[in-house]
């Protein structure tokens, strides 16, 4: 199994420190980025394929992560042109599900093998290789991802066929949206009534409404920094495609109104619980 080359599309935010990860647990990789300035350091120990032709072709499992569904679009549209048999795909990228069973498609119909495997977990995680992968795809398919995927994750989940990874990432996402404008609102709340922001999360992540989500996020609200780690845009999008997907709920109209308001506000690029900036500035 660990004779199987490895390639891996897009080494952005997440890409970047997920490949390192599997260049270090010392498969045989070759990487590509439309950006070639983000494949420098992998130079020494991997191979930096200036297309995505010869990555697919110098491959047998093939890792993409990519933005969105335009991006995944165009570079399976390449992918597909090429002699694919035998090879499997194991796209990452957080898109629309109907994005994503037209890539399983397409890509089956060149009899190569595809799965659904986005994560949750940010930037911390991926470099330290403790995110959760959702797998949607063929049992066979998953057991000759394992080798890798363990190099990705603390846990694999397998809720089903191509698309139910998908699925389980955007209800993910969806709840974590509510998270993030609930702590933002009750952070402010807690400021109006003159509580140190220290010491009401303090209280928050000691007491049964504290979670991974609102611990990771404190140091980020009690400096007042908000360089991202999972940036605004990205958690909008996820929203609209959840809605898109059929989360028509009251809640998600509010969080679709806030997350927009704040991208169309300029806080698109700032880590998604800087969205506190944008209702301290609207309240």
């Amino acid at each position: 199994m660990n004779a199987e080359r490895i390639g891996f599309i897009g080494l952005g935010n997440m890409g970047h420190p997920m490949a390192k990860n599997l260049e270090k647990a010392g498969f045989p990789l070759s990487v590509y980025n439309r950006s070639p300035e983000k494949t420098e350091d992998f130079k020494t120990k991997s191979i930096v394929c200036s297309s995505v032709s010869d990555l697919v072709k110098n491959s047998d499992i093939i890792f993409t992560m990519l933005t969105n569904d335009d991006a995944v679009q165009a570079v399976y549209e390449e992918i597909v042109t090429l002699p694919l048999t035998g090879k499997l795909f194991i796209d990452m990228s957080t898109i629309s599900p109907q994005a994503s069973g037209k890539t399983a498609d397409a890509v089956k119909i060149k009899e190569a093998s595809f799965i659904d495997a986005p994560v949750a977990g940010s930037t911390k995680p991926a470099a330290e290789g403790t995110l959760i992968i959702m797998v949607g795809g063929a049992e066979k398919d998953l057991e000759r991802s394992m080798p890798y995927l363990q190099k990705l994750g603390k846990t694999v989940k397998h809720p089903g066929e191509n698309g139910k990874g998908i699925a389980a990432k955007l209800s993910v996402n969806y709840f974590l949206a509510g998270i993030y404008q609930g702590l933002a609102e009750t952070v402010l709340f807690a400021d109006k009534l003159g509580i140190k922001r220290t010491e009401m999360l303090e209280i928050i992540n000691e007491s049964a409404s504290g979670s991974g989500a609102t611990k990771v996020k404190t140091p980020l609200l009690t400096t007042d920094n908000y360089e991202p780690a999972f940036a605004l845009d990205l958690m909008l999008k996820d929203i609209l495609l959840a809605n898109e997907a059929g989360a028509d709920f009251p809640l998600s109209k509010t969080l679709i109104e806030t997350y927009q308001s704040a991208h169309d506000a300029g806080f698109g690029k700032d880590d998604v619980i800087g969205i506190i900036n944008y209702l301290k500035k609207n309240k």
